[in-house]
Parts: structure tokens; C-alpha cells; sequence
């Protein structure tokens, strides 16, 4: 459990869109959330930007680059820890190569939803979907 008096860790997820269909990733086993998919993305170094984090991340995770940052599309705590998560629309060149990651796809929303998500991402997705 994070010190209440903990500085929050600032976490970039890369919304990533192509023909409808959304980049995802799941997390490995021995990792926090393990087994669980999330949006591709995380810790923003201090001083970096959005697009500069993004690019570190998704070229370390997946071997793309990140071309522009769109709307911070929602932020939210994660729940027990220090971070917080930051989904943020990304424009990506190249085709995802997991190496953070124990697989990658392409979802639609209503296949997202259907996914063991982190809960963060959870939220996001039921977000997108409209919930709340």
C-alpha cells in the first residue's frame, strides 16, 4: 500500500487507434496486474513530455515510434500504489513487436471489455464505451 503522503508517480498509456481497433498488451505473469492487458505505455521520467515518454516507452515495449501526442482522454489513480495513469492519444508508426509484453492485439471496444483488463484500463475502456 503507497504512503498516504507519497508522491504521486506520473504513468503515460498510449491510446493507440488503427481502423477502429485498439493496441493492447498483456502483462507478464510475475509482474503487478500479471496476465492482465493494459494499454502499451509507463513511467514518465521527470522533465520528459508526453511525446518523449511515449516514444521512450514504445520503442523499449514494442519497438514502435510514437509521431504525435492527441488528448489526454483520462487520468486516473491506481488504486494501492503511488501512480497515476495517464490515457493519452498517440499516433504510432510501425507494427507492435512485444518484448515487455507476452502478446499483443488489436481490439474493438466491445472486444476490449470482454479482455481481463488491469483496473485502470478497466475503467478506461467502460469509459470509452460510455459508462462511467
Amino acid at each position: 500500500m503507497a504512503e498516504p503522503s507519497a508522491r504521486p508517480i506520473p504513468v503515460i498509456a498510449a491510446v493507440i487507434a488503427r481502423d477502429g481497433r485498439y493496441l493492447v498488451g498483456r502483462r507478464p505473469d510475475e509482474k503487478r496486474y500479471g496476465g492482465l492487458w493494459e494499454f502499451p505505455g509507463g513511467k514518465v521520467v521527470p522533465g520528459e513530455s508526453w511525446l518523449e515518454a511515449a516514444r521512450r516507452e514504445l520503442g523499449e515495449e514494442l519497438g514502435m515510434g510514437a509521431t504525435a501526442t492527441g488528448a489526454l482522454l483520462l487520468s486516473v489513480g491506481d488504486e494501492g500504489s503511488p501512480y497515476v495513469v495517464h490515457f493519452l492519444e498517440v499516433h504510432a508508426s510501425g507494427d507492435p513487436v512485444p518484448t515487455e509484453h507476452t502478446a499483443v492485439g488489436w481490439y474493438t471496444l466491445d472486444e476490449l471489455a470482454e479482455l481481463p483488463l488491469a483496473p485502470a484500463d478497466a475503467r478506461f475502456v467502460s469509459r470509452l464505451r460510455g459508462g462511467r
